[in-house]
């Protein structure tokens, strides 16, 4: 879906239609008088330049963007690039009645459809009535009539033969466009973007490619296999030398599973790992025990446990550790977790903490899972 959080809103707020305007935070006080609806004058709309806070952007609309400002920045930095855009907060509950209409209008069309968050689907068109006529343009094309009509709002579609070249595509030819990808047009239009393009090649990886004299998707595809694997060990290696050909085996999947939960915080002020540990520790234990008590409750477990740093140069840092069992444990997951806080640099103050447990399986359905203790205590000399 095209900038999904600020189109919704637009859709409330027509007023505002091409014009830089910037979803982020929750209501504040000066968002009042957005209860007016259609009928507020545009100067009575929240201003940007008059945020002061620490709250991140979820999206900006395509006016917005061409100043510089995106998704997941501090809107107190948008501020300064944009100060004139409009500053609405994120309002969830319609942004999911949204998500479920587009998606629902999609599977009358197309039934394999696998959910990738809340403005993001991928679609087998194999087996649907016409839907290789011309290489998927004629279905592509319904599909985002049929969205329009719907909910008003427009999406881009990317058709290839596999989910890494189609979710590439999609970003081809945004807002409201489709583009039409087949395996011989990998070097000419996959090859020259840079390798960050690659969903799954974060900046930590782009950066290292960089230091190795390799920029583009082309370039890495020219490297051997065993230097990747080199260089990057052998799961990432390989993946790295197949997606840079443009293969990708995944099928499209409609299981529903999720990957993985997680629990992150913004704080209202930044903080030291020295100087504020006890207050750190606490929303450290409070973070794992809350991620336990979300997998207990949908009845997942977990093997990979990891967390997220944001310092205040809004650099980002992850680390990541599978154990021998699953667990849905929190004082397990609070021990695995500082674990690998240890291993993260901790000389900037920080922003935001996140804990994440990944490769879930259902609880019952796998041996050797840890007891599950109701109790997070604060295991581990970090924090």
């Amino acid at each position: 879906m095209d900038a999904f959080f600020a189109s919704v809103e637009l859709l409330r707020y027509p007023q505002l239609k091409g014009l830089p305007v910037v979803i982020g935070g929750g209501r504040r006080r000066a968002d009042e008088v957005l209860e007016q609806g259609a009928d507020l004058p545009l100067a009575q709309f929240p201003r940007l330049k008059d945020y002061a806070g620490r709250g991140v952007i979820t999206t900006a609309t395509y006016a917005a963007r061409q100043f510089g400002v995106g998704s997941a920045m501090g809107l107190m930095k948008a501020a300064k690039l944009c100060p004139q855009a409009i500053l609405l907060p994120v309002d969830f509950e319609r942004v999911r009645h949204y998500s479920r209409l587009f998606k629902s209008t999609i599977s009358e069309i197309a039934p394999l459809v696998e959910d990738r968050g809340v403005d993001e689907v991928y679609i087998d068109f194999t087996d649907v009535p016409g839907g290789q006529r011309e290489g998927g343009r004629v279905l592509a094309r319904l599909i985002q009539k049929s969205i329009f009509d719907a909910t008003g709002l427009s999406c881009s579609i990317g058709v290839a033969p596999n989910k890494l070249i189609a979710k590439m595509a999609s970003e081809f030819n945004k807002p409201n466009g489709i583009t039409i990808l087949f395996e011989s047009d990998v070097q000419e239009k996959i090859w020259p973007l840079a390798c960050r393009k690659i969903n799954g090649i974060g900046p930590k990886a782009e950066a290292r490619l960089q230091k190795l004299h390799v920029r583009t998707i082309g370039e890495l595809a020219a490297q051997p296999r065993e230097w990747l694997i080199d260089n990057f060990g052998p799961t990432y290696g390989a993946w790295m030398h197949e997606a840079a050909w443009g293969r990708d085996e995944r099928p499209v999947s409609t299981g529903g599973e999720p990957v993985s939960m997680s629990r992150e915080t913004t704080f209202e002020r930044d903080l030291h790992a020295v100087r504020d540990k006890a207050e750190l520790g606490a929303i450290f234990t409070d973070l794992c025990r809350r991620v336990a008590e979300d997998l207990q409750r949908k009845g997942y477990v977990g093997r990979t446990i990891g967390i997220k740093l944001r310092y205040d140069d809004f650099r980002i840092a992850t680390r990541d550790r599978t154990l021998d069992e699953y667990t849905a444990d929190p004082r397990v997951i609070r021990q695995a977790a500082g674990q690998c806080l240890k291993r993260a640099p901790l000389d900037r103050q920080l922003r935001l903490l996140g804990v994440r447990v990944g490769s879930l399986a259902r609880q019952g359905a796998v041996p050797g899972v840890s007891p599950v203790v109701r109790e997070a205590d604060a295991t581990g000399q970090l924090f």
